[in-house]
């Protein structure tokens, strides 16, 4: 680890993670001597960081519990995941106007070399509806692709595909690439938690004329609701209201009931959707996908009988 700045961050990330390291442990991480390791603690307490030495025959370092630490220190990688999940968390109802506030601020103290990154994210990414987890590598590098217009090479679902990406799009808890695909002449939307993504990116291309955010929103809500019930539901329209997606039809019947069009991405996620409205509840319009799952979930719940 050559790089004396990157050297002492290393150094402090490991004094933070941990109540204290020996100093040959130091030296094994770090990859350095042990005189390089008494320098760097040197440096840390003349920046004003807590280090104290530990006695004894292994002897070893900790930062002092309790004091005032100096501004925090990120890395490269940390500062871009910590925009990444700012970003996310603007679509959230209670988060939205703190995680927006926090982001600007962040981005008005990122090195320059980070800036570059993190707009290329913010502009060809886009939350919708609720937050949810991602790769934060991944994220980036597909928004990198998607700001340079350079091709995308995957693997899917058992096929190999090579696309052209235009936005990163975030619906319910997965995230997806909006991508055109050459092959199939056509916009297609790929699940990131199932692309298996090959580095570095391909040819460059001319970007073509996208569909909007909101089409893109509906294609992938097709995909949810391939498989659709009717259900009548002994609880106030109101009431089941609070409990679904704002996307989720729900009619009122009269004080005590309302009917439900529920979807769901198979039959198994549809018979749990129908099981998280939380009442009683009587199938009107079905199938026999649905009904089958609803018949092993009746079994499990039963013990197996």
């Amino acid at each position: 680890m050559p790089n004396p700045t990157s050297r002492l961050l290393a150094l402090l990330t490991l004094l933070q993670t941990r109540p204290s390291w020996t100093g040959a442990e130091l030296v094994e991480r770090l990859e350095v001597s042990s005189r390089t390791v008494r320098y760097d603690i040197r440096k840390l307490r003349d920046l004003g960081y807590p280090v104290e030495a530990i006695p004894g025959v292994a002897g070893g370092y900790r930062l002092r519990a309790g004091t005032a630490m100096p501004p925090l220190q990120l890395d490269d990688d940390e500062a871009v995941a910590i925009a990444i999940a700012l970003r996310t968390a603007t679509g959230n109802a209670e988060l939205g106007q703190a995680a927006g506030t926090a982001l600007v601020k962040l981005e008005q103290v990122l090195p320059r070399r980070l800036r570059g990154r993190v707009a290329a994210m913010r502009q060809h990414t886009e939350a919708a509806r609720s937050s949810g987890g991602v790769d934060p590598d991944l994220l980036v590098f597909l928004a990198g692709a998607c700001r340079d217009h350079r091709r995308v090479r995957f693997g899917y679902q058992g096929n190999r595909r090579e696309v052209e990406p235009h936005r990163v799009v975030q619906v319910g808890r997965r995230w997806y690439l909006v991508a055109f695909d050459p092959a199939r002449a056509g916009w297609r939307q790929f699940r990131l938690d199932r692309m298996t993504v090959q580095r570095p990116e391909g040819a460059r291309f001319v970007p073509r004329e996208a569909p909007s955010a909101a089409d893109v929103v509906r294609g992938i809500d097709a995909v949810f609701a391939r498989h659709r019930a009717v259900v009548l539901v002994d609880a106030p329209a109101a009431e089941i209201t609070a409990r679904v997606p704002p996307a989720v039809p729900v009619e009122w019947v009269d004080e005590r009931r309302c009917r439900v069009h529920a979807t769901g991405e198979s039959p198994g996620a549809l018979a749990l959707n129908l099981l998280m409205l939380d009442a009683d509840f009587v199938v009107e319009k079905s199938s026999a996908e649905l009904d089958a799952a609803l018949d092993t979930l009746r079994r499990r719940l039963d013990g197996g009988r």
